[in-house]
């Protein structure tokens, strides 16, 4: 089984100097661009340097070739979204005994808040979905539900870090950065990694949500934005000419490799020098890849780009699937930023809340799904939708139609990427409040994506702190709990 080398014990030499990479964009392709030049091949530097970043074989058979994953922050409900719970409705105003946890700590009963939102019946499947999304219903049949998440914690905080990299501690690998790891990169001037933000801000946590942890900053996210520059601070400050600026880089790194030669322990510099490189690449790369002006106009219906409300999203997964297109594994895209109701937040007016951010969302994701399966990517692009935690069946307050968070139980769900769409796996109970069959926690979910781009979970690790450190945890994750049941894959 092909198993990705990484350093051992902290010992840091001229191989390592190279994979320490800086941060977010400035560290992405150096190492792949000193390949391809030839530097790996040079005198003294022969079997003695690495490229942490080059392609990797996969360590099982791979489905899907990328991630996109949507992630809806702030955590939307479940029972108002894609599960239906008709033992609700009748409920609803009544306080009845359920026992919850969420940011105003454990209770034993509470007000029933009925779903606001009528269910019916998609697809040959027949899904329940709610009518906040008319646009994903027709997509039924393509997706996958997993209505028996659970997570470890129901503070924003520590459930972002539990969502996108395994613990509720900070300082671990995202998964995305897993995935970079394990593979490495397929395209020397794009990221293997990027995150798209909701235009009212990122979410609580900020990086630490795409942050490479303890491995080489190489393997972290990059943002991007979906329109005008796609990084900032990338281009030219001073309108150099392009082959002037290339003199100079060479010059600098030509200078840096003779000093790195005799101080092999200085990582900041490789990351000064990475930070050169790539910029110089991505200026050319970067803003060719955002440009949605060569795309259809029927393609961009789809996506809801040019209509209002869909616009933003819509670039954004418009642009997630060009990406994919050239070569990037993981993309993340969020929807809600900030605090409160700028996110799926939904303490107060679940109505208005979820009204808003389903109404910029249904269209543009439906768009992606099916514009992925007209050009035959859909099969191995694997798409992951969903919060950080879900919402109770009862009203957080005295008053009003509000929901509290809920880690006990909540929905999130698949498609593309192999899996088979139209199925729904696990369950909560009749209110909502937990999973009750078939549970499945954040680290199955995230051995599912791993499973999906031919990376075992169970032996995909990175040694640091005296152990092998691995994204599902040092004990192994069951495989009978890895995936969906076999009769949902396809």
């Amino acid at each position: 089984m092909n198993k990705p080398v990484n350093s051992f014990c902290g010992q840091i030499n001229r191989r390592e100097a190279i994979r320490h990479l800086g941060g977010g964009f400035t560290s992405l392709a150096l190492t792949g661009m000193l390949a391809q030049d030839g530097f790996f091949n040079k005198a003294g530097a022969a079997g003695l340097y690495g490229n942490p970043l080059a392609p990797k074989d996969s360590m099982l058979p791979q489905r899907a070739k990328a991630v996109i994953f949507l992630f809806m922050y702030g955590g939307p409900s479940h029972m108002d979204t894609f599960d239906y719970k008709p033992e609700l409705y009748p409920l609803d105003g009544k306080t009845i005994d359920v026992k919850t946890f969420g940011r105003g700590g454990k209770k034993n009963k509470g007000r029933v808040v009925g779903p606001k939102w009528k269910f019916s019946q998609h697809g040959q499947s027949g899904k329940h979905i709610s009518s906040l999304f008319p646009h994903l219903a027709k997509r039924a049949d393509d997706i996958a539900f997993i209505h028996s998440m659970y997570a470890e914690s129901p503070i924003h905080g520590s459930a972002m870090l539990n969502m996108n990299c395994g613990s509720v501690v900070s300082g671990k690998p995202s998964l995305g950065s897993w995935v970079n790891y394990g593979l490495g990169s397929v395209n020397e001037n794009l990221p293997g990694y990027v995150v798209m933000l909701e235009n009212s801000g990122g979410p609580i946590s900020g990086a630490k949500n795409w942050t490479s942890g303890y491995m080489p900053a190489s393997y972290g996210g990059t943002v991007f934005r979906s329109q005008g520059d796609p990084i900032l601070n990338l281009k030219n400050a001073h309108n150099m000419p392009r082959e002037q600026q290339r003199t100079l880089l060479d010059y600098l790194s030509n200078m840096n490799q003779e000093h790195l030669g005799l101080r092999e322990d200085q990582s900041d510099l490789s990351s000064r020098v990475s930070s050169y490189e790539l910029a110089y690449r991505m200026q050319m790369t970067a803003p060719e890849a955002i440009n949605l002006d060569s795309e259809p106009e029927y393609v961009k219906q789809m996506y809801g780009v040019g209509e209002g409300r869909t616009d933003d999203f819509g670039r954004k997964c418009m642009l997630a699937r060009r990406l994919v297109e050239r070569g990037v594994r993981f993309i993340q895209i969020y929807s809600g930023g900030a605090h409160n109701d700028a996110n799926w937040d939904a303490h107060g007016n679940l109505e208005a809340n979820h009204n808003k951010h389903a109404g910029n969302t249904d269209k543009p994701i439906a768009g992606l799904i099916a514009d992925l399966k007209q050009r035959g990517m859909l099969d191995e692009t694997l798409i992951v939708w969903g919060g950080e935690f879900g919402r109770q069946p009862t009203a957080e307050y005295a008053k009003g139609t509000g929901r509290d968070h809920n880690s006990f139980g909540f929905t999130m769900w698949m498609a593309g990427g192999g899996i088979k769409g139209g199925v729904s796996h696990g369950e909560t109970d009749e209110l909502g409040a937990a999973a009750v069959g078939d549970g499945m926690h954040v680290r199955n979910m995230h051995a599912t994506v791993l499973d999906r781009m031919g990376l075992d979970p169970n032996n995909l690790s990175y040694f640091y702190g005296g152990l092998d450190q691995k994204l599902v945890g040092v004990e192994a994750v069951s495989y009978t709990h890895l995936t969906l049941p076999t009769s949902d894959l396809v």
